[in-house]
């Protein structure tokens, strides 16, 4: 794996001077690194950095949160899966990112377009899964316990709450990815701070070092969202 990495870096810092592609198309990895040093010292780079981080990691735990109760209520009463189905099958299919421009007409450009952007792309995947999970839940083991006097919520945490665990964290795992896709989304639209708004500000100086760095950043976020809920999923399934 590291042998592959220094192959690919080789070729990055190699490759496009050798073609003659320009740094302004594709930088190399030292104009990278002199950009990101330049970064750090003139543009505030570890502020937009955890302002990025904070709000991803945030709108992640809440869209999380409220894509798994949401999915646990619809899936435990068949009449408001029925009735709300439709409006849910609505609003996955409408673009996520669509919203964030009503978001800042609503919230101007503050905090709030970026959270509530990222918790709605978070919130569907999750909910979509444990619905899928608590339908498709053995129910031989849910009328035995029934038939040893469990009461509904008995039945939900020692049945259907385990038996949804892989499909949660699946979901969750999704929705890592996403968190960092929608915070960006809102940097991009409307934001003054984080590695979006790097992104726009990098654009528009025509600096493809500084874009190129923002979105290494963004990544790192991602993976690290990524692994962190894969640790859990570790812990917690080992006991499922």
């Amino acid at each position: 794996m590291c042998v592959v990495a220094a192959l690919v870096l080789a070729i990055w810092q190699f490759l496009p001077p050798a073609l003659g592609v320009p740094k302004f198309i594709i930088p190399t990895i030292t104009d990278m690194a002199a950009e990101f040093q330049r970064m750090a010292t003139r543009e505030n780079l570890w502020r937009h950095f955890f302002s990025t981080a904070w709000t991803a990691a945030l709108g992640f735990v809440l869209g999380g949160l409220f894509g798994a109760t949401a999915g646990y209520l619809l899936g435990l009463s068949k009449f408001w899966e029925s009735v709300l189905s439709p409006y849910i099958l609505a609003m996955q299919i409408a673009p996520k990112v669509a919203f964030a421009p009503l978001f800042i007409m609503w919230f101007g450009y503050t905090f709030w377009p970026k959270l509530l952007t990222t918790v709605l792309v978070v919130f569907f995947p999750i909910l979509v899964n444990v619905v899928q999970s608590v339908r498709v839940a053995d129910r031989d083991l849910i009328n035995l316990a029934r038939a040893y006097s469990m009461g509904g919520w008995q039945c939900f945490w020692k049945i259907l709450f385990p038996l949804s665990m892989p499909a949660l964290m699946a979901g969750l795992r999704i929705g890592a990815t996403l968190a960092v896709i929608g915070v960006t989304v809102g940097e991009l639209v409307g934001g003054n701070v984080g590695l979006g708004f790097l992104i726009t500000y990098g654009e528009g100086q025509s600096n493809t070092a500084m874009v190129f760095n923002a979105i290494v950043l963004l990544t790192v976020i991602g993976v690290t969202l990524y692994w962190l809920v894969g640790l859990v999923e570790k812990r917690v399934l080992h006991y499922v």
